[in-house]
């Protein structure tokens, strides 16, 4: 198996993101892989584990960092193997949703993370909230945007659908291994928020940082190929219904901030899984997909009001 480290330098004066690098050796198959994380903050309110999906990496949590670092929290931002800073395997078929769970848990056990807010977005839900499912005694709630766990009669969007199929062979998206374009093209049609935005130069380099070359991409372009559309991807279907499942069971606080002008997942599917939990509350923003790169500041506060009011009757 052949795996691939990207030069540090690479990773040198990215905007906004001045964090110190930390390592940890998690275990995937009987095989070490190193697996990079964002760890700031001192944690006495606990910590806020922030997992990223496709084509981003912890840089997307940057901005929600220091607010929640501020309040108390100590924030866990992974970058999934194959992705950022963490260890690329160079082979497409070694990616998996499973293996990616795998090695987030590894992570998980091995910090000995407690008290754990699951803050999750894209691929990043159904690999955060397996954890939940999974580990609930170290869960104290969850925060979840623009996401989904597969389950029967979920329906998958057009935009959904138009999306694996640019990744298939074939597709464009397979000539152009566009990880810096995708950003490019959200930050140029989707709402901003508050804060600075990238610019377009920026956007491209944070995004390609962590792939020189497109062997290195195998983990974006597994992702897109593992989602179970029309029978597509058994076990990740069957995955997602038992973590579906068990979470119905879920009495702890869980709270949705939702991106409205997302295509792949609407505004009314949060609100429907949100009815799902009795203690759930549910904020909408006007923001895309990748709401914490335009939305960061704003989630952190909506995050932090909602936990603060945790106790009251939710809305």
């Amino acid at each position: 198996m052949e795996v691939f480290r990207t030069p540090e330098e690479r990773f040198a004066g990215l905007p906004g993101f001045a964090f110190e690098p930390h390592y940890c050796e998690v275990a995937v198959d009987g095989e070490p892989f190193r697996m990079h994380y964002v760890d700031e903050g001192s944690g006495e309110r606990g910590v806020a584990l922030m997992v990223h999906g496709m084509p981003t990496w912890a840089y997307l949590y940057r901005r929600m960092i220091p607010p929640l670092v501020e309040a108390g929290f100590r924030c866990i931002a992974p970058d999934h193997i194959g992705f950022g800073r963490s260890d690329k395997v160079l082979d497409d078929d070694w990616y998996t949703i499973e293996r990616h769970s795998i090695a987030l848990r590894s992570l998980v056990e091995r910090l000995d993370l407690r008290d754990v807010t699951l803050v999750c977005q894209d691929w990043g839900g159904p690999i955060g909230l397996r954890q939940a499912a999974d580990l609930p005694a170290r869960f104290e709630r969850l925060a979840i945007m623009n996401t989904w766990l597969h389950h029967e009669g979920f329906e998958y969007t057009d935009a959904a659908r138009r999306w694996q199929s640019l990744w298939q062979e074939g597709g464009p998206m397979v000539a152009l291994q566009g990880c810096g374009l995708v950003m490019q093209n959200y930050l140029a049609n989707f709402p901003r928020g508050g804060a600075e935005p990238l610019t377009p130069g920026e956007a491209f380099a944070v995004y390609e940082a962590p792939f020189p070359d497109n062997r290195a991409k195998a983990g974006p372009r597994r992702f897109p190929l593992s989602i179970p559309i029309d029978g597509q991807n058994a076990d990740v279907a069957r995955e997602g219904q038992r973590c579906w499942d068990a979470l119905l069971g879920w009495q702890k606080p869980v709270h949705f901030i939702w991106g409205t002008a997302d295509q792949i997942f609407s505004q009314s599917w949060g609100r429907q899984w949100a009815s799902h939990f009795p203690r759930a509350t549910f904020d909408a923003l006007e923001a895309g997909h990748f709401l914490q790169e335009t939305h960061g500041q704003e989630i952190a506060a909506i995050l932090l009001a909602r936990v603060a009011g945790e106790g009251t009757a939710a809305p």
